[in-house]
Formats: C-alpha cells, sequence, structure tokens
C-alpha cells in the first residue's frame, strides 16, 4: 500500500458524503411558489408510479432541513450532495427567478457550511418545469439555452459558497427512460425524442459550464454520468456485437461527446439507421466537450447481453437494439431486483482512467435498496446493506491503489425517499424515515458508515 493512502486506505483529503435530489426528498411542492415539474405531472397520472405515490411530501426535507443537517453532522460527513429544484428557483422555467426558492438553499447552505459539511450542487437532477415540457422539453434545443439562464441564476445566489458544482445527473436516464421507454417522467415514448434529448442534456451541460466558468473560473465544474460495464455473454460474434452496441447506447454515447469531444462513429451509424440526427448541429461536440475539473461516477449494477432472436419490437431505451437480451448472472439481487456486482465498479473506474482523458472523479451515488423495518426496539439491522457498501468501498479502494484518482465517495442515499417510479416501495437510506410521521432513525448501516468515515475507511480486514 502506497505511504500517501491512510489507515483505512484511502488518501488524505478523501471526501466523504451522502447524497440526494430534491424531488425525492423536499415535500413542500406547492409552498414558496414552487412551481409543478414533470415529475410532479408523472407522479400524479395513474399507472404511472408503484402504489400511486408522489413527492408532494416526500420525506418533508423542505421543513426539517435542519434536522436532517444535524444527522448529517453526526454521521461525520465532509460533504452533501444535494440537488436544486429547478421549478422552486424558476416556477415557469424562465424568467425573474423566485427569491423565496433561492432563499431556501441559501438557508441550506449556510446551515452545512456551519457544520463543517461542504455543500455540493446539482443543478439538475430530473425535475424540468412543466412549462418547458409544455413548450418541447430536452428533445427541443431551446430547453439548453433555458437551462444556462437558470444556471447563472443559480450559480450567482450561492458560487460564493458552493465550491463544487453539477450541471446534470445521469443524463442517459433523463433522456432514455424519460423519453425512450417512458418508465420515468414526462413518459414519453419515441427513440427521435430520447436521441434528441441526450444531444440536448449534453449540450446544456456545455454551455453551463463555459457560462458560469466564465464567471468565476477558481470553482469546480462537474457533471454525473451512470457507466454500466457491459459483458458479452459469449464469445460468439453475434454476442459481441450486442455487447458493442449497448455499451454504446448506454456509455459511450454520454462519455465520448462530455470527455472526447466526439460521439463515436459506431454509434452514429447505428442510431442513423432507426432515428434521425439532423439535430447535431456543427461545433455541437465541442461545446459539449468543455473541460470538467470532476467527473461524478454513479455504480449500481453490470449488464451481461446477448443477441436475442429478433426486433422483439416496443419502445425500451434502446434505439436500433430492441433485440439484445440481458442475461441474469444468478448473483444476489438488491430489493429493486438488480444483481450485486462490487467488482464491476473497480471495471469501470479502470476504463475510464484506461480509455479517456484524466480527469479525477468522485463516486457521487452507490447505494442498494432492501426490505429495512424498524423493530420493536427502534432499531433497523440492514446487515445486507453493510456488506453491499462495504464491498463497494473496498472495491474502490483496489481502484485506488490501481492508480485511479479518486477524490471521493458519496452514499445514495442520506435518507430513505420518493424512489421516482418505486415510490416509496424502496428504500435506500443510511437513515430510514417514517413517512407518516416524518421520524428519522439511524439504520445500522448509518452507525458503519460513521466509523468508516472515521477511521477513513474500512479497517477490519484487508
Amino acid at each position: 500500500m502506497s505511504a500517501t493512502l491512510g489507515e483505512g486506505g484511502f488518501p488524505p483529503g478523501f471526501l466523504w458524503g451522502a447524497a440526494t435530489s430534491a424531488y425525492q426528498i423536499e415535500g413542500a411542492v406547492h409552498e414558496g411558489g414552487r412551481g409543478p415539474s414533470i415529475w410532479d405531472t408523472f407522479s400524479h397520472t395513474p399507472g404511472r408510479v408503484a402504489g400511486g405515490d408522489t413527492g408532494d411530501v416526500a420525506a418533508d426535507h423542505y421543513h426539517r432541513w435542519r434536522e436532517d443537517a444535524a444527522l448529517m453532522e453526526d454521521l461525520g460527513l465532509g460533504a452533501y450532495r444535494f440537488s436544486i429544484a429547478w421549478p422552486r428557483v424558476q416556477p415557469e422555467g424562465r424568467g425573474r427567478p423566485s427569491h423565496a426558492g433561492l432563499d431556501f438553499y441559501q438557508r441550506l447552505v449556510d446551515g452545512l457550511l456551519e457544520r463543517g459539511i461542504q455543500p455540493v450542487v446539482t443543478l439538475y437532477h430530473w425535475d424540468l418545469p412543466q412549462a418547458l415540457q409544455d413548450a418541447g422539453g430536452w428533445p427541443a434545443r431551446e430547453t439548453a439555452a433555458r437551462f444556462v439562464d437558470y444556471a447563472e441564476a443559480v450559480f450567482a445566489a450561492l458560487s460564493d459558497r458552493v465550491r463544487w458544482w453539477t450541471t446534470l445527473n445521469e443524463p442517459w436516464v433523463a433522456a432514455f427512460l424519460g423519453y425512450g421507454s417512458g418508465e420515468h417522467a414526462p413518459g414519453v415514448r419515441d427513440h427521435q425524442a430520447a436521441v434528441q434529448a441526450a444531444h440536448h442534456l449534453l449540450l446544456a451541460h456545455g454551455q453551463a459550464v463555459r457560462a458560469l466558468r466564465a464567471i468565476d473560473p477558481s470553482v469546480s465544474f462537474a457533471v454525473t454520468v451512470d457507466p454500466y460495464p457491459v459483458s458479452a455473454a459469449s464469445p460468439a460474434a453475434a454476442d459481441q456485437d450486442a455487447a458493442r452496441r449497448i455499451d454504446g447506447l448506454r456509455n459511450r454515447i454520454i462519455l465520448d461527446p462530455l470527455l472526447l469531444g466526439r460521439y463515436p462513429d459506431d454509434v452514429l451509424d447505428d442510431l442513423g439507421r432507426v432515428v434521425g440526427l439532423e439535430h447535431l448541429r456543427p461545433g455541437d461536440a465541442e461545446l459539449i466537450g468543455a473541460p470538467i475539473d470532476v467527473l461524478g461516477v454513479n455504480y449500481y449494477r453490470r449488464l451481461v447481453v446477448a443477441a436475442g432472436p429478433g426486433d422483439r419490437g416496443g419502445a425500451g431505451p434502446w434505439p436500433g437494439a430492441a433485440d439484445v437480451v440481458f442475461v441474469d448472472q444468478g448473483r444476489p439481487r438488491t430489493a429493486v431486483g438488480w444483481e450485486i456486482d462490487a467488482s464491476g465498479l473497480v471495471e469501470v473506474l479502470a476504463r475510464l482512467r484506461r480509455d479517456y482523458p484524466p480527469v479525477p472523479l468522485a463516486i457521487t451515488e452507490l447505494g442498494a435498496a432492501f426490505n429495512d423495518e424498524v423493530d420493536a426496539l427502534g432499531d433497523v439491522h440492514d446487515a445486507a446493506r453493510i456488506r453491499f457498501l462495504d464491498d463497494h468501498v473496498r472495491a474502490a479502494r483496489q481502484a485506488i491503489q490501481a492508480g485511479v484518482d479518486l477524490r471521493g465517495l458519496f452514499v445514495w442515499s442520506l435518507l430513505d425517499n420518493f424512489e421516482w417510479a418505486e415510490g416509496y416501495s424502496q428504500r435506500f437510506g443510511l437513515v430510514h424515515v417514517d413517512y407518516p410521521t416524518g421520524r428519522r432513525t439511524f439504520k445500522d448501516s448509518a452507525h458503519w458508515y460513521r466509523d468508516v468515515i472515521k477511521h477513513g475507511g474500512p479497517t477490519d480486514g484487508a
């Protein structure tokens, strides 16, 4: 082990944090002048969200943020990653920002700093103002321009105290689940719209980074992606090509323009057979590839794929690849049904180091849902989550030892919350939330994480 690594195997100054997003925890959807987002509309549409759940109250963080900040301090967090609700700042997605909306985030940031916790802001975590969706949403190029205006308004209010800014969270999900499969808001099932949305999200990122860096080049700018390791189920040529296509549609379509300033030729060839590419304009890729200071990496699972017997139809999130079959590996699963594979995290981080120009990395989401219950003594024993997190934190340490420039790790999530289309059926939090009362309870995993932070990594075993 390198002499520069601390007791727990992580470098000095490594940032230990936890993460949330606005619509998933804030609630108070009608307070402070907040306008509706696509997730308000989507969650109130019957049949869209499990159990008919909505984010109207969620974890009530809007009213209980002081209590939540105290929990963060008790955990020993060095940083807290949260998102700004665009419709709380600009109810119609454009125009003069709401003072009430900005004041909420200013109070939150000040409260974090008072507790020695670094605020890490995400400007967009999927809650597009409904008014902008009505005007065309992310498939419309104009939405990227509106995002830059919004970003500048938030930056003007908070950049004197917030030094780490993330433009987007998981643009692939926002585009291909929101506009391709329709599983997420706004619930559109149109591959053309999904491909356009992905491009305009990336364009919004690049334009915002350039605009904000021109205002203050001393702060750090980032974007958060969610690359999956993609493996072929066999050496057969058809399976290998299936893996190439899914890797292109899942990973390289996002990573290459962000980090290389160009789209992969094979991905454009594949897409060009099924959708139009007229929305791509000269110079766009260079704008998207604006230099960043940190790349956020969310990691949840591996994909293993094989070629199927033919196009199975349906929209889905895979333009031109509806024939591909996703193969189970028989691994243990989380409550969401995702197979657990910590080795995939090492693979993702190593690939980013190998295939792309050097950029510091941070694991901006790492977590799992399990069926957590409060026992008769008021405790939550979530041993499965501890095993999951421990394995993945050790995988992150392995990547660092192999030379990956990893600067921080944020557990998803701080609180149990509204888990998008799964509603309140899936609990990811270190802190259990009793939704009827709002009561917060540290799970065993919160105590485990507090010890990891204290020691700078897992210290038992090797």
